[in-house]
């Protein structure tokens, strides 16, 4: 049995694969084995031929960010006329026209802004929950770290507290990047170290909240760090059944490629094979995560079809806004009503599930559909 075959082969049958063997898989081009693999990890997490997808907004509340990030064309320094903070009536209105069409999530996210108090972000959140039944999967472990520097010496479990107390419900998994100090200070000094950031989930995690978990390829970084990357994901899983946390911890995951357009970086753009192989990897090296979620946003329709072959159980948000990718040229603007055809296109049955991923509607018709559809709008 060749390396590769043995690998899976132990990976199908239960086993954990090391870094090591992550990284011969990083290293070979046997992609359709891969997914094949990852297809069959998935279907013992969802023997159900469904795939889930969630109605949400992004809420891109503020754009002034000083970490300088070389990969980010969205955000501008302070200072800049092009800067911005949402009123919070902007805020609500969005949250409004969410509700409106069946939304249950706001992925509200931003730049890590000097100017704004830490008591802006509870207030906010205290607000938004007086008027309405929404949930909160906002703000990233770069923006908490942000929260604790403002916050006159607060220890980040406050800071967490705080904001859970206040409305915030679980943590997307933006600013992991390349979980490795190595890229990190290549791509973005300021933002924190690998363990800056997982110290934010665990911490959420210690609190009850779920999080889900991302990687970004295409830095230039290499397999190995990819695998690091795989591993401390892994091992922060691991840690939550190990102290007996009232939390499922990472709840998802969500591999993505690097889009260097509109960027003061100029890389190779990874390519759709190298997009799949990831998020194969990923899966197969991510024994304790159940869900793993599409990258249309990033990777376009058709390719969002193949990824329910090669891991995914999940097709992500409609993404009624989105306005970071975009700023790097990348916007595939797909409705809620494409998303049922494009799932059905796939062999799948859609069904919409909410944060938690605990499904809400089955659209087992074949002419299901949504009451309204909701076009992205930039």
């Amino acid at each position: 049995m060749n390396p590769i075959d043995r690998i899976l082969h132990k990976a199908v049958s239960g086993g954990r694969i090391d870094v090591e063997e992550c990284i011969t898989l990083f290293e070979s081009d046997q992609i359709e084995k891969m997914g094949h693999a990852a297809n069959q990890i998935m279907l013992k997490w969802h023997p159900e031929p469904i795939t889930t997808f969630v109605i949400g907004r992004n809420i891109n509340y503020t754009n002034i960010c000083d970490v300088y990030c070389r990969f980010c064309a969205f955000y501008r320094p302070p200072g800049s006329a092009e800067g911005y903070v949402l009123p919070d009536e902007t805020i609500f209105q969005k949250i409004q026209e969410t509700l409106d069409v069946g939304g249950t999530e706001i992925l509200m996210q931003g730049g890590t802004n000097p100017n704004l108090p830490f008591s802006y972000y509870t207030n906010l959140l205290r607000e938004i929950k007086k008027r309405f039944t929404i949930t909160m999967h906002s703000f990233s472990p770069a923006e908490i770290m942000k929260m604790k520097d403002v916050s006159d010496g607060l220890p980040l479990e406050e800071i967490v507290r705080q904001l859970h107390e206040a409305g915030l419900d679980s943590l997307p998994g933006g600013g992991a990047e390349i979980l490795d100090d190595r890229t990190r200070r290549k791509i973005s000094k300021l933002k924190g170290s690998w363990r800056d950031w997982m110290n934010v989930m665990q911490t959420a995690h210690k609190l009850g909240m779920h999080t889900t978990g991302t990687m970004v390829i295409g830095f230039g970084e290499s397999m190995e760090e990819r695998a690091l990357h795989l591993l401390r994901i892994r091992d922060a899983q691991d840690d939550v059944t190990l102290q007996g946390l009232s939390t499922p911890g990472f709840l998802a995951f969500i591999p993505w490629t690097f889009q260097p357009d509109n960027t003061n970086m100029k890389v190779e753009k990874a390519t759709p094979e190298e997009y799949l192989k990831t998020l194969a990897i990923s899966r197969i090296m991510l024994d304790n995560i159940p869900n793993f979620q599409s990258s249309w946003v990033t990777m376009g329709p058709e390719i969002g079809k193949l990824t329910l072959r090669y891991g995914c159980n999940d097709f992500g948000s409609t993404m009624i806004e989105e306005n970071v990718v975009s700023a790097a040229g990348t916007t595939h603007k797909v409705n809620i009503g494409s998303t049922l055809k494009l799932i059905r296109e796939a062999g799948k049955i859609p069904a919409q599930r909410n944060t938690k991923y605990e499904i809400l509607r089955v659209f087992d018709d074949e002419n299901a559909t949504v009451d309204k559809d909701f076009v992205m709008q930039n």
